[in-house]
Formats: structure tokens, sequence, C-alpha cells
């Protein structure tokens, strides 16, 4: 049984990462289809000059970074407040927009956003974008942080406010630090879950608020694209050194 493990993880990688490596592979190819004539940085020329991929990229930078950074701070200030006062169905309640579709939570911010949004005379654009991926991406930033915080020894910050620190002196000072490669290591993972998103965005987004995600799935509806391969290259290899990276923080 133990000789067959290796051969079964070589499988499952194998499984998992060749169809990435065949993609990649064919990003550098000369010709349109899958016929292998030549190495060429043709498609990547093409991707970097397409006006439409350049604004969808940056309207998806401009939603992950903001959306991030907001979840973050919510996050772990919820995550701060769920390990001082434990409560067994909050913590729970997380776990619903984790295992809640896609599809089902993108209708239901839309039918909230379309009902707030009458009484306000507001349209769908990148504002309810980024409110839309803030509120799927705390529960990730809390599930993170939390787990973070339950490694800490609780006396120390004890220690620091029988020293004469604040609550938040002692938060600052101590805890945040502590807890300071979980919070980046959640803010990588919530920036990756903003930047890859289609379903959800698909649901909330405008027509000026076109995302690369989006722009990616309607070229590849249209049929075979080279262009298609060198931009999920480039997504797949910056999103898995952010993946490696926020794996290598939250194990510090």
């Amino acid at each position: 049984m133990k000789r067959l493990l290796p051969l079964y993880a070589v499988a499952v990688y194998a499984f998992f990462y060749l169809p990435l490596a065949t993609l990649a592979v064919f990003s550098f190819n000369a010709s349109r289809f899958t016929l292998w004539e030549g190495f060429s940085w043709r498609w990547y020329a093409a991707a970097f000059a397409d006006a439409q991929l350049i604004e969808a990229t940056w309207n998806s930078l401009v939603i992950a970074v903001v959306a991030t950074a907001v979840s973050t701070a919510i996050g772990t200030l919820c995550a701060y407040g769920l390990w001082k006062r434990g409560s067994a169905p909050l913590t729970g309640s997380l776990y619903l927009s984790l295992v809640t579709p896609e599809i089902v939570m993108g209708i239901a911010l839309l039918a909230f956003f379309q009902w707030v949004f009458r009484f306000l005379g507001i349209q769908l654009g990148l504002h309810t974008v980024i409110l839309a991926h803030v509120a799927f991406s705390i529960a990730y930033v809390v599930v993170v942080v939390l787990a973070r915080l339950r490694t800490m020894d609780a006396a120390l910050e004890e220690a620091a406010l029988d020293l004469g620190a604040t609550e938040w002196q002692a938060f600052r000072k101590v805890t945040l630090p502590m807890i300071g490669p979980g919070v980046a290591a959640a803010a990588m993972l919530a920036f990756t879950v903003s930047f890859d998103d289609y379903v959800i965005t698909s649901m909330v987004a405008g027509v000026d608020s076109e995302t690369l995600p989006m722009v990616i799935y309607a070229m590849a509806r249209r049929g075979a694209n080279p262009v298609v391969n060198s931009i999920s290259t480039m997504i797949v290899v910056a999103l898995g050194v952010m993946v490696l990276v926020s794996e290598r923080l939250r194990e510090t």
C-alpha cells in the first residue's frame, strides 16, 4: 500500500495540473490551433495590445484591491471579536457563505441591490461588484485569521493589560503583530478569490464594469482564441505565486 501512495499522488497531481500545463504550452504556439507550429510570443503581445483586456484587467485589480482592503479590516476585527467572545452560532454561520452556491449568492445580491437602489436611484456598476466581493471575502478572512488567533496564548494580551496598556494598545502592539502573517495570508486569499470570481460578478456588474474573467469567458465562447491561453497562463502563474506565499505566511 505504501508503495502505491507515490503513484496515487502523481496521478492526482497530473489530473490537476496537466490541463494547466497544456494550456501554458499552447500559449506559446505560433498557430491558432492545437497543431504545434513553433515557439512564439505572438499571443502575449496580442493580449497586451487589446484595449478591452487592459480595461478589464484594471477593473479586476481595482475591485480586488479595494475588496481585499475592506474585507481584511472587517474580517480581522470580526475574527478578533469571535476569539474574545466566542459564539458557536455566529462562528458556524460564517461557513454558510462558503458553502452557498455562487449562483444563489449572486442572485440574492442582485435582488438586494435592485431593491435598495430602487429607492436611491443608483445603477449597477463597479461599486456593486466591490460590495459583493466584500460580502463573500469576509468569511475567508475570518476563517484564516480566527485559526491563527486560536494558536495564540491569550495570556500575552492579558499581561499587556496588566502592565497598563489599553485594550486598543494591547491589540495593536501585541495581538496584531503576532497574527500579522495570518492577516497577510487572509488578504492574499481574499485577493485571489475576488480577482478570480466570475459567477457573482456577472450578476451584479454594470455595463461599464466588466472584469477580466467576464471578458475571458466571452472570448472563449466565441471560439478558439490563443489569446485566452496566454491570459489564462499569466493569471494561473500570478495567482499561484500568491497562494504559495499565502500558505507560507499562514504557517509561519
